[in-house]
Formats: C-alpha cells, structure tokens, sequence
C-alpha cells in the first residue's frame, strides 16, 4: 500500500503495526523516529528487523513516507503535531493509535487550527502486558477492533487508506463519533483499568499484604492483570479522559453502595438477582464479542451422509420471549419450563429485570418470573439493548408505550439497520409518542405519561410481531384495540394472554383487547420451536435413508407451514402423540427420506413458514422440477435480505435459483459444492449446513456465529444425528 511507513514512537504498539504491515506485505520502507533518550530501543527495533532504519531528525523521518503513524502517548499529541506541522504533506495520510479522542483533537486545533482532512484518528482495541519494541509481535491485531473516529471534514481518500491499511493488518475495523469512543472507552476499558490499580494498591498498603498475595488465587490474577500495564500510559490517559471517567465512577459507587446495603440486610433474593444478572450480562458480552469479533466462524461440511436418531431441539423462541413479558406483568410468580437460554430469549429476560422485575435462572430451561403486575414496571437506569432480536424490540415498543416513564430501546448494528416504522406508526395512532432515526429505525426512544387510545387497525402486511406489538398496547389503552390481519400469523400472544387470565376475543381475521384485564401467574412449559426442527426436517427429508425423530415440537396451526409445504413436495411426516401443553398443541414428528418435487407454493401458507424459507429453498433446490415462492417480500428486510443472499448461495452451489421482488425461483438439480456467505444470517447458516446432505463436494459457510442468538445446540445436535460439519474460529 506505502511506499514509506514512518512510525513515530517505534514501542509496543508502533512495533507491532510495523511487523505486521512487514509481513502482509503492505509497505516497502519502514522507518522509525524516536529522541535522543528512546536511542537504545530504536537499535533494537532495528536489530530485531521491526524497521529497516531510524533517526533522531523528524525531518529526515518523513521525508517522502507517504503514511506516518503517530504511536506516541496520548499527553504528546501536541508536541508531535508542532514538529510535524512545518513538514506536513499533502501527499501523505496520517494515524494516530490513541485511546483517547477528544484531546487528540484538540491538540490538533490548537497546532493547526483545525483538524487536517489527511490525518485519520484511529485506536486499536490491542495491548499486551509489557511494553517496548522486545514486546512488538505481528499478530496484535488480528481479529481485534480498530475503531475510527473520522470528522466531516476527513478527506474520504484518507479514509479509505486507513481503513484498507488497518484492515491489511487483521483487525476488524469500525467508525464511530468521537465522543461515543471516548465514552464507550471510559466503560470497557479505562474505567477496569483504574479499578485493577486501586485493588492492588489497596491490598498492598495492608499490614498483611505477603499472605493476602501468597494465598491469592486466580480470581485475583485474572482480575487484576491489566494493573501490570505501563502506570505513565494510564496516567495520561485517565487524565486525559476524566470527564468520561468520573461519572462512571460515581455510577459504580452507587452499585458498591446498593451491594453493601443487600449484605447488611442479608438480602439474599436481591444479592442473587444482582449476581445473576450480571452473570448473564456478562454471557451476553461474551456472545455477543463471539458474534462481532469472531466473524471468521467458519462452518466447514463434508458432502453426502444422512440423518438418524431421536432429539429435542431447544424451546420456541416466541414463546419464550412473551413468557418472560407476560410472567413479568402478572399478578404472581409465573415457572416456565423449556425457556430457550439463547441470546434473543435472554435480551428479552435481561430488559425487564432491568425494568424492576426479579426473575431467577434460566438453569436447564426453568426461568421463575416474580411478576410485578400491570402497572409495576420500573423506569430503566439506562437504555435497554436487545442485541439482535427483533420481537424484542418491537413486542416491547407495544408494551412501553403503554408506561409512565420514558425509555430508549437500541439493539446491535443488524436491528438497528431493520424498519420499525410498521410498529411505531400504527402505536402513533393510538397517541404514543415514539423518536426513532431518520430511516424509521433504532435506536427507539419512547416518551411515557402518554394515554392510548384503542384503535381498529389493518395491517397492511401478515405480521406476528405487528399484531402482538399492538396488543400489548392495547392493554394500557382507552376502549378497544382491534388488530385484523390479511393473513393468518403466529397466535402465540393470543393463546398465551388467555393463559395467564387476560381475554383476547377472536373475530374471524380479528383480534380484540382492552385495559380492563388483569394476569394472573401461571406455569408454562414451552415446546421445542418448530423452526429450529425445520432444518432436521428438510434434513431428513432430502438425504436419502434418513429417519429422525423431533420430540415435543410446538404444532400450533399459525406456525406449521412449513409441515404443510413439505408435505405437498412429497415429504413424508408423521404427527405422532399428539397433545395439548398449556394451551399449545404438542407433537413428535417423524420424518423419513422421500424424494421431493417442486411445486408453487400457496401464498397463504408463506405468512405460516416466513422464517423457514431458508431451509425450505434448500428442499427445492433438491427436488424434481420447479419451485416458485411468491408473496413473501417479508424476507427481504430480515436479519439480511434472505431472498438475494439464499439466491446467491445456491448459485454458488450449482442452482437455477432466480430471485423476484417477493421470492424466488428454484430449478432443483444436483447440489454441488463451494463457498457461501451467510451475511451473519443464523438462519442462512444452518440452512446451507443442511444442504452439505446433498453436495457433491464440501461446503464452506463464512460468518456462522450469529447461530448462538437462535439455536445455540445446532452443531451438537446437527453431528450427533448425522451431518458431517466443523466449525473453525
């Protein structure tokens, strides 16, 4: 990419950007520059091949480099930039790797008067223990975030440059406004760091400290590691960032304070749930890393094989979303079994005991909502985030809606790119009061204090989340909310409000609620989800010799399109003991291997199956003939568009697969092999997983870690029945 690379400050950091653009090949000079004192370690920079050469002359230094990375402490910002600024070049692009943004800034205003457009401020989310150019390593930043903090006035060019280049290095690399950096920072990193030093310095001020550091065990090793960093680099950057700092400070203060006061009280209920909730916050950080740092998960299947065997998949996700909404607003303490322990369901769980609700597990499927009733949520500390679930965002911009306090709903980059305008413009009508971006998507901010009015409302498209979102607020509404739908969708808030006391009145297309229930606590046992059986059972249906058995799989008419369209492709399922479980009708299904053929699909069936088209498009892709999908332009504003994505997979795969606006065109042929993108598409991945049962050759799926959010058993069960698949991270 350089033909000259100067790094300013050739340490830790400046090191390893030096040997890693060495050995992807990315510049053909490095030079490093360094004062008078930093001499020693230059030589061995030099000595150790970091750079090829250096010098005490920043002149010298960048002359010609067309790149100059500033990897200098952030307290030195304006010095650099005042010695740079009689040699700065046009022709050059200039970095920082400073942890701090706001003060870099600054320095640079104050030298130049403003920032310039070819300087990119950029910070790396990489560091090691020790310090010096001996500690430089060539891999610091792969897979690691590189956040760039770019102005409106940043040359795109340069940008572009920087971007490439750190990209070039291995990191995944980001954009984000200044002060969100310096703030997110603060959080998830500064604020740890102060921490780690005072615990250490506390303890080791005490008359005892060689036994407390004898029998210190490896909680406190792995707690306080970061405290071994460099103390003057901390310094000036705590310094540096103190008005992000001090609030979280006083924040944290107050949780230390509301901890000694449950141990005073021997409030073991309340110490629990505080401990669990930070327990699961803290599974959620790590999926949730896994899902944005660890998009390299490749699944890797060998062709060929069948399925054989007897599982139950993991609980209905919508189900076990509304249990924990409708458990937390009942009068009672509601017990559900087969809860889905995924990050979807666990969002959910997590908002509404950030919304005053205790709530105890999930441990092995069994969540204990102690319902706080209609009216007895709690206004949030912060805004909820509800990582990547979609029925979380918008059930709850219903059911908020509906409160006396105000809240911000936000979710990751893939929900807060989905439309929410479908919920907040029929909710407007009813009187909420809902902010949301520009383009109609998060983050949400509704206002409360609001009083809703009940509305008689027709939806413009077949939507579960619409109909449900709208009851909800119907429940905190003046007279009656009607919902009529075009199409017969998911039933699961119906059937479940009528669970817990609360009537729903059904008329034909129409769904009627009022403010004048109440709920009662109730036990729930949630069935497997049919959409995660819906892969075993085109599985089995497309690998000849297959013969599985899904256990206790939800059946409810408004959610077996998928049973239904297989079937008219010739698939052979067995209902088999079939039963009613609180309210939702039960079954084990049995699927045996019958060649399939391609058919049209009923477009009344498409509302019944929209989440298991992707696998379902693996069926026709094996089956005899055509198969046309219409009326289903519901999947193109999914996770990703789920129509181009599945019709450029299986051409990948050797398939006439035709995408239109509202579906697609499949000719079934023989499946070859290659590689698929799955766009961070759980769905996609495991579909294309699926289709490795008929290729001719392996099959590479990219970006398979979204999978956790909804069946995070997949590849446990997935082998154990029979299907040749790896995953690589």
């Amino acid at each position: 990419m350089f033909d000259k690379l100067c790094i300013i400050g050739v340490g830790l950091i400046g090191g390893s950007i030096a040997k890693a653009a060495r050995r992807k090949g990315l510049a053909k000079t490095f030079v490093g520059y360094g004062r008078p004192q930093d001499m020693a370690n230059l030589q061995t920079a030099k000595c150790l091949g970091v750079i090829d050469s250096f010098t005490l002359e920043l002149a010298e230094a960048v002359a010609d480099a067309d790149c100059v990375v500033i990897a200098t402490p952030v307290a030195s910002s304006e010095a650099i930039f005042r010695m740079l600024k009689p040699l700065w070049s046009e022709g050059a692009v200039y970095t920082d790797v400073g942890s701090t943004k706001a003060n870099v800034i600054a320095a640079a205003e104050a030298v130049f008067g403003n920032v310039p457009a070819n300087l990119v401020l950029a910070h790396p989310i990489a560091g090691r223990e020790q310090s010096g150019v001996t500690a430089a390593v060539d891999n610091l930043f792969d897979r690691k975030r590189l956040i760039i903090t770019p102005l409106a006035t940043t040359c795109p060019i340069a940008l572009q440059k920087i971007s490439l280049f750190w990209q070039g290095l291995g990191a995944v690399v980001t954009t984000m406004d200044v002060r969100h950096h310096d703030g997110v920072l603060a959080a998830t990193s500064h604020l740890p760091h102060i921490l780690a030093f005072a615990l250490v310095d506390m303890l080791g001020h005490k008359d005892e400290q060689s036994e407390i550091f004898q029998y210190a065990a490896g909680g406190f090793n792995d707690f306080t590691r970061i405290a071994s960093s460099d103390p003057v680099m901390w310094r000036d950057i705590c310094l540096a960032n103190k008005n992000e700092i001090i609030p979280l400070i006083e924040q944290l203060k107050g949780e230390l304070d509301k901890i000694k006061r449950l141990l005073e009280g021997d409030d073991d209920q309340q110490l629990f749930a505080t401990f669990t909730s930070a327990n699961n916050a803290r599974q959620r950080f790590l999926n949730h890393y896994q899902t944005t740092m660890s998009k390299s998960i490749t699944f890797h299947i060998q062709p060929g094989g069948q399925l054989q065997g007897e599982v139950r998949v993991p609980g209905d996700k919508s189900m076990s979303h509304r249990s924990i909404m409708l458990g937390s607003l009942a009068d009672g303490v509601t017990h559900v079994k087969g809860f889905l322990n995924a990050e979807d369901a666990i969002s959910t769980l997590e908002a509404f005991r950030a919304m005053g609700v205790r709530i105890d597990g999930p441990v092995n499927g069994e969540v204990t909502v102690y319902g706080v009733g209609k009216h007895g949520l709690k206004a949030p500390e912060k805004p909820l985030y509800l990582g990547n679930s979609g029925t979380s965002m918008r059930l709850l911009s219903g059911l908020l809606a509906g409160q006396d306090f105000d809240c911000t709903l936000t979710g990751d980059e893939s929900l807060s790119s989905r439309p929410m305008r479908r919920v907040t413009e029929p909710l407007a009508l009813m009187g909420a009061v809902i902010e949301t971006q520009a383009q109609g998507t998060a983050p949400l901010h509704i206002k409360g204090s609001n009083k809703l009015k009940g509305i008689d409302y027709t939806m413009p498209m077949a939507s579960a989340q619409v109909k449900s979102c709208l009851l909800l607020a119907g429940m905190y509404a003046e007279g009656e909310t009607s919902v009529t739908e075009p199409a017969p969708t998911r039933d699961h808030t119906e059937r479940m409000l009528n669970g817990f006391g609360y009537p729903v009145k059904r008329e034909g297309s129409k769904a009627v609620i009022n403010s004048a229930g109440r709920l009662t606590a109730t036990n729930i046992d949630v069935p497997s989800d049919i959409s995660s059986a819906a892969f075993f059972l085109v599985g089995a249906s497309i690998a000849q010799g297959s013969d599985v058995t899904l256990r206790h799989v939800g059946i409810n008419p408004t959610r077996t399109g998928v049973i239904d369209i297989l079937r008219l492709m010739g698939a052979n399922i067995e209902v088999l003991n079939e039963r009613e479980v609180g309210g939702e009708p039960v079954a084990d299904l049995r699927v045996t291997y019958r060649p399939l053929k391609g058919i049209v699909i009923p477009e009344e069936l498409v509302p019944l199956a929209i989440d298991e088209f992707p696998v379902l498009f693996v069926a026709a892709a094996c089956a005899e003939g055509q198969t046309v999908l219409t009326g289903a332009e519901e999947l193109r504003v999914k996770e990703c568009d789920r129509i181009q994505v599945m019709a450029d997979g299986l051409k990948t795969l050797g398939i006439d697969a035709q995408p239109t606006k509202d579906g697609m065109v499949i000719q079934g042929g023989q499946l070859g092999g290659g590689v698929v993108e799955s766009h961070g598409d759980h769905r996609i991945a495991m579909s294309f997983s699926i289709a490795g049962l008929r290729a001719g050759t392996p099959i590479t799926i990219h970006n398979c870690a979204n999978v956790n959010t909804s069946f995070p058993e997949f590849r446990i069960l997935a082998k154990q029945l029979g299907l040749q698949l790896e995953s690589q991270e």
